[in-house]
């Protein structure tokens, strides 16, 4: 009897030591799932708190989001416009993905489509080492590399301007809409192909009239993404658009992005003073942004997966 007790007592024992492991193990899964949604209220409680003052007291709603003037510092009369930082950031943005939309999707179609086994693996693997570059790499490229270039090319006095910093950035963004783009791709049945292929469809029949229109809110939700990335970089912009307060008319007129008036004014304010609130009044407003276009994107994607 008593030799038949020991090995049931050493499998209670286990259960016990399983049991304990895994919800220890769904804590950690837990703590690390809800840790994102902390992070980013803390940050948005921070960013608002800073900014509450200037909102509450100094804030036009007109002047702010009207006015093309940004003097801070001005001792006779400080005026806080955007209305030229929103024109710049929204021009560089935009000039980005044009240059981005048509090489990530390209290659995501190649990855996806066209490529197999290793060098399928060797271009994925080569996209994501694209996407780790450092934005201080991409904007000294800006700098040294594609301001002489523009220079010498189109006859123009500064080469930092609309032109650098979106090539630059929708250089910087395209390798994560490459990525989503193919596992939207990916994520399109293979019946669908073997159906249109049944019927005759050409390889790129079947891509274009099939694959595409399947995958359209995923590619949807990739560009998104790399809009939101885009309207977020601070330090390539910083250094590839020249940082001057202008509404551009051309491409190659220099502007300054907002998180690049961020980056670059934050520092030598006075804690505390409408200078240093107004900034982080910026950064309340670019975090609303960005918010809705990731959340978006999300949404996006999302319906493409229920679909």
């Amino acid at each position: 009897m008593t030799k038949e007790k020991v090995p049931a007592r050493q499998d209670f024992d286990q259960l016990n030591r399983d049991w304990f492991i895994d919800k220890a193990v769904q804590v950690l899964v837990f703590l690390g799932g809800i840790s994102a949604i902390v992070f980013i209220i803390g940050i948005f409680v921070f960013i608002s708190r800073e900014g509450l003052g200037f909102i509450f007291e100094d804030f036009s709603f007109t002047e702010f989001f009207g006015s093309p003037n940004w003097r801070p510092t001005s001792e006779s009369n400080p005026t806080y416009g955007i209305l030229a930082l929103v024109a710049g950031t929204a021009s560089v943005t935009g000039l980005a993905m044009l240059v981005a939309i048509p090489f990530s999707l390209g290659a995501a179609i190649y990855i996806a489509e066209f490529a197999s086994g290793k060098k399928r693996e060797f271009l994925k693997v080569t996209v994501e080492l694209l996407a780790a570059i450092p934005s201080v790499v991409w904007g000294f490229i800006g700098l040294a590399i594609m301001n002489p270039i523009i220079i010498q090319t189109f006859n123009v006095p500064v080469g930092l301007n609309v032109l650098n910093a979106g090539v630059i950035l929708g250089l910087m963004a395209a390798p994560i809409m490459t990525s989503i783009a193919e596992d939207a791709l990916k994520a399109v049945p293979d019946r669908y192909r073997e159906a249109a292929e049944a019927m005759g469809a050409t390889r790129w029949q079947v891509i274009y009239k099939v694959v595409l229109p399947a995958a359209k809110n995923g590619l949807l939700g990739a560009v998104l993404l790399g809009v939101g990335r885009g309207f977020g970089e601070t330090m390539a912009v910083l250094m590839a658009t020249g940082h001057s307060i202008n509404i551009p008319t051309s491409v190659f007129d220099s502007v300054r992005a907002l998180t690049a008036t961020i980056a670059a004014e934050l520092g030598e304010t006075a804690v505390g003073s409408p200078h240093y609130e107004a900034l982080f009044t910026i950064g309340i407003f670019l975090f609303v942004i960005t918010f809705i276009i990731n959340l978006s994107a999300d949404l996006i994607v999302r319906g493409v997966r229920k679909g």
